[in-house]
């Protein structure tokens, strides 16, 4: 009882401000706190997470509570079940305190949600109420998505840790889709060990997302972590690629500066970096990922858009548009195209064990009208391949910026390793906002 009543003391001080939340379930939340108190008095602990609060982004089906996807098509949605991933965490013994704020439907037109180190700076999308809810301290932990850079941007803006699993690790049943065959449930969290704990809880196969069904039995990498957090060696001769061209496009020199530090600091915590050549491809999947992306958001769209076209953002409306302009031939070819660049990037990924980027240009921008670039987080949304942010770092006006770090399908351990081993040599993450 104590740390939910503390977060809420915590979420009345800063919340007016942030406005990372779409609703708060107080008295729900206080009802599970007593439940899982009394649980625990009686030796009964549900699991990892028992009487954590955690945020879940307003696009996942929460049963009883309203799941509006920030849209107004949506509102006054209360689902009778919780997707998937949400029952998993209930499962696990968190407490679900309410719902984050998301961009509409998990696209671009922004929400309410301001960056806690900077309330005049966006804190990024879609997932932008879950990075500033964590950043501000609201609570321990919360659920994202990516079809682009959802994850990742959002936690690289606000300071937190991101993590886009690999595509089928984490059931989609329940979530609001953007783009079927795109689209990553995910944890975010204030550590990587944090991470990796939430990851444990909601991923598996699940018999109501067939992109579930033949994935690996997940490892414990919580349990792994807690391991490596006590291994002397120096993080075991880790393979470190960083990328020949894409990821210094349009980057921010103070972002930039931060990125060759982490490098550097990799470097003398016994990581082996070396470079690596992106695939002759690869710019054509980026291409080819735009093409998927709206296709498949106009297909999810198309008969709610008909009807209601002025209830839709300027920026969902107008991927609308294109998406229905696509032929079936081109969405084809760019699938034909998307399964080659993942033969060449998993060919890349045998050279080295994970793959080093910026996790985004720059810094959160300015003003609240955009959410930023997730060009930078889009290569691994595209070839479904585990993706990580953690903070690298802050600027001279004291934003943070955040590492990326993408590893081999379903091989999520090692991404959190390497982010761990980083993390712990460096505690950028301990900083807090001056809210």
């Amino acid at each position: 009882m104590s740390l939910l009543e503390s977060t809420l003391d915590r979420i009345a001080q800063v919340e007016p401000r942030v406005q990372a939340w779409a609703r708060i379930q107080i008295e729900d939340a206080r009802r599970e706190a007593e439940r899982l108190t009394r649980l625990q008095r009686s030796g009964t602990i549900l699991g990892p997470l028992h009487g954590i609060p955690i945020g879940v982004k307003d696009i996942f089906n929460t049963a009883g509570v309203e799941t509006a996807c920030g849209s107004r098509i949506m509102a006054g949605f209360v689902p009778a079940a919780d997707a998937t991933a949400v029952a998993r965490l209930r499962a696990a013994g968190a407490i679900i305190l309410g719902k984050t704020h998301t961009t509409e439907f998990a696209s671009f037109d922004p929400s309410p949600a301001r960056n806690p180190w900077a309330l005049t700076h966006t804190p990024g999308g879609s997932s932008s109420g879950s990075g500033a809810a964590l950043a501000a301290r609201m609570c321990q932990g919360a659920l994202g998505s990516q079809t682009s850079g959802s994850i990742i941007r959002p936690a690289a803006f606000c300071g937190v840790v991101g993590l886009k699993p690999t595509f089928g690790r984490v059931s989609r049943h329940g979530v609001h889709p953007l783009a079927w065959t795109l689209d990553h449930p995910g944890p975010m969290a204030r550590t990587v060990r944090d991470a990796g704990l939430l990851l444990d809880a909601i991923a598996g196969p699940d018999p109501h997302d067939p992109a579930t069904g033949s994935d690996p039995a997940p490892p414990p990498h919580a349990a792994l972590l807690a391991e490596a957090g006590t291994d002397d060696r120096p993080a075991a001769a880790l393979r470190v690629g960083v990328p020949d061209r894409y990821f210094t496009d349009g980057l921010d020199e103070e972002a930039e500066a931060l990125f060759r530090s982490a490098l550097r600091a990799l470097e003398a915590l016994g990581c082996e970096v070396r470079d690596i050549r992106l695939p002759d491809e690869f710019e054509t999947g980026m291409d080819a990922h735009e093409l998927i992306h709206n296709a498949e958001a106009a297909a999810v769209h198309v008969d709610t858009y008909r009807a209601r076209p002025g209830d839709y953002g300027s920026r969902l409306r107008a991927i609308i548009e294109t998406g229905l302009q696509i032929p079936a031939p081109t969405y084809v070819r760019a699938q034909q195209v998307r399964t080659i660049v993942i033969r060449r990037l998993r060919d890349l990924l045998e050279t080295v064990d994970v793959i080093a980027t910026p996790a985004a240009p720059g810094p959160a921008p300015e003003g609240l009208a955009s959410t930023g670039s997730p060009v930078f987080n889009r290569p691994f949304s595209f070839t479904g391949f585990p993706s990580l942010t953690v903070p690298c770092g802050f600027t001279g006006a004291g934003l943070p910026v955040g590492l990326q770090l993408a590893g081999r399908p379903f091989d999520e351990g090692t991404v959190l390793r390497a982010a761990a081993v980083y993390e712990d040599a460096t505690a950028w993450g301990q900083r807090q906002p001056p809210l």
